[in-house]
C-alpha cells in the first residue's frame, strides 16, 4: 500500500512539472494572438498560408493572419491580418508568402517602403507577391534541363534519322 502512495505523489509531481513547463513554453514561445489594426493584402495564390500564421518584419513577429477567403469578383485570395499597433507601417509596404522551411509552413513576411504617410486599419497592402511553389519550379527545372528543347536553336542544323538498322553495326 505504502508504494502505491509514493507512485501516486511522484505521478502528480511529473504532471504539476509539466504542466508548468507548458505554461513557460507557451508564455515565452509568443504564441499568443496580436490585437491591434486590421490590414488585408490581395494574392493570386496563398500556397498554404492560413488563419493564425506569423506576420513578420525582418523575422521578427509583428502580426497574425486572421483569415482568408476567395474574392467572387477578381477570384483572387483576400488575406486579412491584424497588425501590433504599436508598429506603424508605411503606404509602400509590400507582403509576401514566405516558407519557414523547405518542409513546409507559410508565413507573411512584410518589407517596409519609405513612403512618409503609414497604413491605417482597414487599408490594403497594394504590393503583394504570391507563394512560390516549390513542386512546381521543380518540375519546370527537371522537364526545361533534361533531354530535348521544345523550342531549339533556329541556327542549328535538325539531327538527321537514325538509320534503320539501330546502332553503330547496324548495315544499310
Amino acid at each position: 500500500m505504502r508504494r502505491n502512495v509514493i507512485e501516486t505523489v511522484m505521478g502528480a509531481v511529473v504532471l504539476v512539472v509539466a504542466g508548468f513547463f507548458l505554461f513557460f513554453a507557451y508564455t515565452s514561445a509568443d504564441v499568443g494572438a496580436v490585437s491591434g489594426y486590421q490590414l488585408t493584402a490581395r494574392f493570386s495564390s496563398t500556397g498554404g498560408l492560413s488563419p493564425g500564421a506569423d506576420v513578420r518584419i525582418s523575422g521578427v513577429k509583428v502580426g497574425t493572419v486572421r483569415e482568408q477567403y476567395l474574392d467572387k469578383q477578381t477570384f483572387q485570395a483576400v488575406v486579412v491580418m491584424e497588425i501590433d499597433p504599436s508598429v506603424q507601417l508605411p503606404l509602400d509596404t509590400s507582403a509576401v508568402i514566405a516558407s519557414e522551411s523547405l518542409l513546409g509552413g507559410r508565413y507573411l513576411q512584410l518589407q517596409p517602403g519609405a513612403d512618409e504617410e503609414a497604413l491605417k486599419g482597414g487599408d490594403t497592402i497594394e504590393y503583394t507577391q504570391s507563394a512560390v511553389n516549390l513542386e512546381e519550379l521543380l518540375g519546370r527545372f527537371m522537364f526545361s534541363s533534361g533531354g530535348g528543347s521544345s523550342g531549339g536553336d533556329a541556327a542549328a542544323p535538325a539531327a538527321e534519322p537514325a538509320p534503320a538498322g539501330g546502332g553503330l553495326l547496324g548495315g544499310q
